[in-house]
């Protein structure tokens, strides 16, 4: 499991900033590092690749791993995105009926693993 770098308290007063309605970006991009890291340890594996550009990205999800050049399944969103799918605010099936959500691969899914933020 990777050593978290954002303790739980930064994270969780960070995302209730942003829930909350702040758009500062230290703020926000706390949150969604913070979240990132609770998807890693929440889904374990390197099978998907979250993007959250720019501030993070983490590999989840058990099943072939990948090492080299671009990941064979790969999730793509912007912060908004990210931290309303985590909190519950976003459904999964919008996300991506909306294009909110740019996912490729077979194995490119996080439903039934939102949401899971604790805020």
């Amino acid at each position: 499991m990777a050593k978290r770098k954002i303790s739980v308290e930064d994270g969780q007063e960070a995302l209730a900033a942003v829930v909350g309605g702040s758009t500062a970006r230290a703020e926000v991009a706390t949150a969604v590092r913070f979240l990132l890291e609770d998807l890693a340890e929440l889904a374990p594996g390197n099978s998907v690749e979250v993007r959250v550009p720019p501030f993070g990205a983490t590999q989840c999800v058990q099943g072939p791993r990948h090492t080299r050049g671009t990941p064979p399944n790969v999730i793509e969103m912007d912060p908004a995105t990210w931290i309303a799918l985590a909190t519950g605010a976003l459904e999964w099936e919008e996300a991506l009926d909306t294009a909110r959500v740019i996912a490729s691969g077979s194995r490119a899914n996080l439903d039934g693993l939102l949401p899971f933020a604790r805020h």
